[in-house]
């Protein structure tokens, strides 16, 4: 007999299973399917395991550079492989906590992978067999995977992906990463602190590509005091075996280079997981390269289906995801919609950066007239204290209405930072607002108000020439 539910969810990273709690909540039957584990990608290979390892491969970090402070640990070492031991106990945690979630809610969980047969019929095949599910809804959350290219295929040894890497028993002596993007430079600068000699290899001008160049500056600033050797404008062409190790080889703007490496983790990107999901069966349409066309609902071109994710384009992040999840069972079950609002980005480098809105450059290629504030972490008592002083806190604002339109942050604990910055996006404040709002004293949040004063040339604690 067909398993017959109101609602199937396919996938249950942080889109697919928000969605499915959700719909528990709103009184719908529910059955989430996963062909893997429960968390999707960010629980179990990405998220939140390399926020375990970016942590930890900091405090030793810190710790060995805290001689000023009057630390003394001369034979200070970290033990990876227990490393990897606890962060793997965290991520299993938390694999039993959603599970213990979704029975709460009353959504069964069922392990196999699902594919749509029609507008309101799917197959499930399971370790035991096919299961027959009928719905009246589904919704799509099955994420996406990372992309080679040419010369580079996945090996799991000498070629890895973020995967591999967040599993390795230990540091290797030599990485070569190639893409200086977010993921790149995350798990680059982990293993530069943990004494790998890290070379990044970038095709675009800039590392961080997308992001404006005075906030990655800082990054990239201390990627060299790390030891990283960056190549931006440059193309790894292919690797071969050699003494034990690989060769690569890197056209660069300087001419072609040969670099030695242990490993090679290829980070260039992501796509959706498109395939076997019966999309062409339902002519489900879709853009070239496979993200689901939806409409403001998270509807696609087949009414009964829905989308949500990666699967439905960038950016690829586990937080928008989690939003569209909660607007899709918002939809599903007839209820109010509600808008998506600002989608933030965190960036866990060294220093790390978060983004918000619309940038300085976005705004002023649409001939926005603007205010733009900035202010350094340096000039910040909190800061000082913790030893934690590249970067600033930068606000974009409107020149009439004094409203907010944008804000990043590059510095220490930038991404639980921009919280403030996006409630402020979210009720539409102004520059006023924010810097009449009184920061706790001595705090990084007290950055937040400087900057916004600094808009209208009115901080305190650095010098600006004054505006009305």
């Amino acid at each position: 007999m067909p398993i017959k539910t109101e609602v199937l969810v396919i996938g249950a990273g942080p889109g697919g299973y928000v969605a499915a709690l959700k719909l528990g909540k709103l009184g719908k039957k529910t059955l989430l399917v996963e062909k893997d584990r429960l968390g999707g990608v960010c629980l179990n290979c990405g998220c939140i395991p390399s926020k375990g390892l970016i942590y930890t491969a900091g405090l030793l970090h810190k710790l060995r550079k805290a001689k000023a402070q009057g630390f003394e640990a001369p034979d200070l070492r970290l033990n990876w492989s227990k490393v990897q031991d606890w962060k793997n106990a965290m991520v299993s945690g938390l694999n039993r906590g959603i599970a213990m979630l979704a029975k709460g809610n009353r959504v069964e969980v069922l392990s196999g992978s699902a594919r749509l047969t029609g507008p309101r019929r799917a197959e499930v095949a399971t370790a035991s067999g096919t299961e027959v599910v009928e719905f009246e809804a589904a919704i799509l959350a099955s994420g996406s995977h990372p992309i080679s290219i040419p010369g580079f295929d996945f090996d799991g040894g000498s070629v890895i992906s973020s995967t591999e890497a967040l599993d390795l028993r230990e540091a290797p002596g030599r990485l070569l990463v190639i893409g200086g993007g977010i993921i790149g430079l995350e798990l680059g600068t982990i293993f530069a602190k943990l004494g790998t000699q890290v070379t990044v290899v970038e095709f675009l001008p800039q590392l961080l590509g997308g992001v404006e160049p005075d906030l990655a500056a800082p990054v990239a600033r201390n990627l060299q005091r790390l030891g990283v050797e960056t190549m931006t404008g440059a193309r790894a062409r292919g690797f071969t075996p050699s003494d034990g190790g690989l060769q690569v080889s890197v056209q660069t703007p300087a001419g072609d280079k040969v670099v030695a490496t242990d490993k090679i983790l290829l980070s260039v990107g992501r796509a959706p997981n498109h395939k076997g999901l019966g999309l062409e069966t339902l002519g489900i349409a879709a853009d070239s390269k496979g993200h689901v066309l939806v409409n403001g609902s998270y509807q696609t071109s087949v009414p009964t289906v829905y989308a949500i994710g990666d699967l439905i384009g960038p950016p690829y992040l586990a937080h928008k995801a989690s939003r569209e999840g909660v607007l899709a069972a918002l939809a599903v079950a007839g209820r109010p919609a509600q808008a998506r609002g600002a989608i933030p980005s965190a960036v866990f480098t060294d220093p790390e950066l978060a983004v918000v809105g619309e940038t300085e450059t976005e705004a002023r290629s649409r001939g926005a007239e603007l205010l733009v504030g900035r202010f350094p972490f340096a000039a910040l008592g909190r800061a000082q204290a913790m030893r934690e002083t590249d970067g600033f806190v930068k606000i974009v604002a409107d020149k009439n209405t004094r409203k907010i339109l944008g804000a990043g942050i590059v510095g220490p604990d930038a991404s639980d930072l921009i919280g403030e910055l996006c409630l402020a996006l979210k009720v539409g404040a102004t520059i006023e607002d924010l810097a009449q709002t009184v920061h706790p004293h001595p705090t990084l949040s007290e950055a937040i108000g400087e900057a916004a004063e600094a808009c209208a040339g009115q901080a305190l604690h650095i010098l600006t020439p004054a505006r009305a």
